[in-house]
């Protein structure tokens, strides 16, 4: 009967793994249950079939896998199989509708990470993790001085001057009792600080090994973090028809509510990786800070509309020139044969 199998749905777990095969009719012919240590044997013993996962974590890493094994895999969005539950939620309901979300021919599939990016993104990972360590650790240390009557100005910077009449043993405005616990702060805080400079000069050596991350920092607005994070996460341009897709994958398009033939348009999407699009408007708003009288499109553009909405406009363009260089090759000011202005718009 398992030669019959051309598709098949797989719930992934940290233990326990539901399959639910169909064959060309979308008959059903396998419902099973499997060990974490038996998954692999079973699709080595299946036929070449089409296998589909649900978009979580271990999802990539079985995707890998399966595709190595010789299957067609496809990582579906959990929110576009939802639909196709009929029943209660479980493990074999989850199953077979991803079995059947998979040949509708409009649906829309993740790209499968390798695993040179997913190490570049672990990176960053706990680089957002240690910044909300620091961000923790320093409003910790103002809330407790401040209960004393001891401020600083804002700006993380301005933290030093605080853990310096925490250190100073001459400073009598604070207890002895109270220093040496806000001691325990500083010290961590400059552990995290320590672990946050080793990671930037991890992705630093990212960048001198990849071409594609020089090229992409020849664009205003996008430094090491941002080029590391767009190279890592975009499998091949060429999965979008072109800039304008990307840029509406990474949530930077207005989000349409239309009807009756009336357009309606809102704020944006904010679809896709809110991590790429955070970087992308924060490059832009420095941009904005340092070019915005200099450029006259972008000094129009600040006139006309809201400062965060001009943030995100500049954003799109950035998104847009990101899949021309990485499509055509080139720098920024000297695109590679065949980058048009319209073949990043349009």
């Amino acid at each position: 009967m398992e030669a019959q199998v051309s598709v098949v749905g797989l719930d992934i777990a940290k233990s326990v793994f539901q399959v639910h095969g169909a064959d060309a009719a979308g008959k059903a012919v396998i419902r099973r249950r499997l060990k974490r240590e038996e998954v692999e044997t079973f699709f080595r013993k299946l036929p070449p079939s089409l296998v589909a996962l649900e978009a979580c974590p271990g999802s990539h890493f079985w995707a890998r896998l399966l595709r190595d094994i010789g299957h067609d895999v496809r990582l579906l969005p959990a929110q576009y199989v939802r639909p196709y539950v009929k029943t209660n939620k479980s493990d074999a309901a989850d199953a077979e509708a991803i079995c059947e979300a998979v040949t509708r021919p409009t649906m829309r599939f993740v790209p499968i990470k390798e695993e040179m990016q997913q190490e570049i993104l672990v990176l960053h990972r706990v680089r957002e993790m240690l910044i909300r360590q620091r961000t923790q650790l320093i409003n910790s240390i103002r809330g407790h001085l401040a209960e004393f009557g001891i401020v600083a100005p804002n700006r993380a910077h301005n933290i030093g001057l605080l853990t310096k009449l925490i250190e100073d043993e001459e400073f009598d405005e604070l207890p002895s009792v109270a220093r040496h616990a806000l001691r325990y702060l500083v010290e961590q805080l400059r552990e995290v600080k320590t672990k946050l400079f080793r990671i930037d000069r991890d992705l630093m050596r990212v960048v001198k090994g990849s071409d594609a991350c020089r090229r992409l920092m020849t664009i205003p607005g996008v430094g090491v973090v941002t080029a590391t994070a767009l190279v890592s996460s975009m499998r091949e341009p060429s999965d979008f028809k072109s800039g304008r897709h990307f840029a509406a994958w990474l949530g930077l398009v207005p989000k349409q509510h239309s009807t009756g033939g009336k357009e309606n348009l809102r704020g944006i999407s904010k679809r896709g990786d809110g991590y790429l699009r955070r970087l992308l408007i924060h490059g832009s708003r420095s941009i904005m800070r340092w070019r915005g009288r200099s450029w006259t499109w972008l000094s129009k553009l600040r006139d006309r509309r809201p400062a965060n909405v001009a943030a995100v406009a500049v954003a799109n363009k950035t998104a847009r020139i990101v899949w021309a260089l990485l499509m055509f090759g080139g720098t920024y000011g000297h695109p590679g044969e065949g980058t048009t202005m319209r073949s990043a718009q349009t």
